[in-house]
């Protein structure tokens, strides 16, 4: 399945790849795509189940891994925040031709299958608005994966603008399948591809709040990519490009050089 996408930059310039987490899309990707514009072309894909994509099953690995081949067709730099941190990981030990550099955003590799199923629960419990206020009220005060440090208000005020839809009962949703983000977070319980099989320049971004890349899962990487890896700690939450835009986008300007 094609997916749908937003771009950046001139034709014909080096490609760059972007793939959001669960409940999120790919305008999220904006600011550091605009930033990107004038040396790549930016495409930024709502995974299936999520945004403007399909929202038909089945949502497992196979699946997005085969929506990210048709969508991209050609070898490019790949940026994943979360679950598009597996996906990378995933299609690169698939897929090697497709990825020439990685950049992992805070990357949910392996999630502890008690946490998983909790946030698979969490997901399928009604969740909706009766303003945006209300929405962003229970963003800041979020406790989860997603929970925000510091994050601009006026940053989540574009999110809710974008991702919040009005329901025929006249409540707001984000615009994502509950079901899928369900099917994800079992996806992320599984064991993913060896550390060995993704052997790409690789850019890891790390949230210091966020306790997502256990110091285990740091030591494979270091074990498997060596000096093809590099490593930058950034400020807050889960959530990099929010939390710590500017740190984020330095570390990600200066590794693609």
């Amino acid at each position: 399945m094609r997916l749908h996408e937003h771009t950046w930059g001139p034709e014909g310039a080096p490609p760059v790849v972007c793939l959001h987490g669960v409940n999120a899309h790919a305008l999220r990707f904006r600011r550091l795509a605009e930033r990107l514009a004038g040396r790549f072309r930016v495409r930024a894909f709502d995974l299936r189940g999520h945004g403007r994509s399909s929202w038909e099953p089945p949502w497992t690995i196979d699946a997005h891994v085969g929506d990210l081949v048709e969508t991209a067709a050609a070898p490019a730099t790949w940026i994943g925040h979360s679950f598009g941190g597996r996906l990378v990981m995933e299609l690169t030990a698939r897929r090697p031709a497709l990825v020439e550099r990685a950049v992992l955003l805070d990357p949910a590799i392996a999630v502890p299958r008690d946490i998983a199923y909790a946030r698979a629960q969490e997901e399928l419990h009604e969740q909706s608005f009766a303003t945006v206020e209300e929405a962003i009220e229970e963003r800041l005060a979020g406790t989860g994966l997603g929970w925000l440090a510091h994050t601009p208000r006026e940053l989540l005020e574009e999110e809710v603008r974008e991702h919040l839809v009005e329901s025929p009962d006249g409540r707001l949703r984000y615009r994502y399948s509950p079901e899928a983000v369900a099917a994800a977070y079992q996806e992320m319980a599984d064991d993913p591809p060896p550390f060995e099989a993704v052997r790409v320049p690789t850019l890891l971004v790390i949230a210091s709040h966020s306790k997502l890349v256990s110091a285990g899962e740091l030591e494979r990487y270091r074990a498997a990519l060596g000096d093809l890896l590099e490593v930058a700690l950034v400020p807050g939450g889960h959530i990099p490009l929010w939390d710590a835009f500017d740190e984020t986008a330095a570390a990600v300007e200066r590794f693609l050089r």
